[in-house]
């Protein structure tokens, strides 16, 4: 059994007083949140700031104390395990990386839930909302 692992984050931005978060239309067409294979001896934390800089150009904060993971099978003999972290914007210009990505987007939460292909990702960003507001950082 191969076992693969993957990091990357649910972002945030502030925007005229709402919060908004990041999602990605990539090149096989489907519509995930930010998130990558770890390389190396990179730490989770290290893989998911590298990936969102990678695929979108921005830089991040995490938020300390979220942390999720997904399990599922990309294909027939493999395990895939990936961890999900909250992360906002710090800076950058949002940029695509062409080889990944064909389109990024900062939309409100129930909108960027209609867009998510996957139930897994529209699990961790309802998580991600609860837990924001559960500290009291609402719109």
């Amino acid at each position: 059994m191969i076992h693969e692992k993957s990091c990357g984050a649910a972002v945030c931005r502030m925007q005229d007083g709402k919060r908004l978060y990041l999602i990605e239309t990539m090149v096989q067409g489907h519509v995930s949140l930010c998130k990558g294979h770890v390389e190396g001896s990179e730490t989770e934390h290290e893989t998911a700031r590298r990936e969102i800089l990678e695929e979108t150009g921005l830089q991040v904060e995490f938020v300390p104390g979220f942390r999720e993971t997904i399990a599922y099978s990309p294909y027939e003999g493999c395990e895939k395990e990936v961890v999900f972290f909250l992360a906002r914007c710090r800076s950058g210009l949002v940029k695509a990386q062409p080889e990944e990505v064909t389109s990024i987007a900062f939309l409100p939460l129930e909108e960027a839930l209609e867009r998510l292909t996957y139930e897994d990702d529209r699990r961790i960003l309802k998580k991600a909302e609860a837990f924001l507001t559960s500290r009291g950082e609402s719109e």
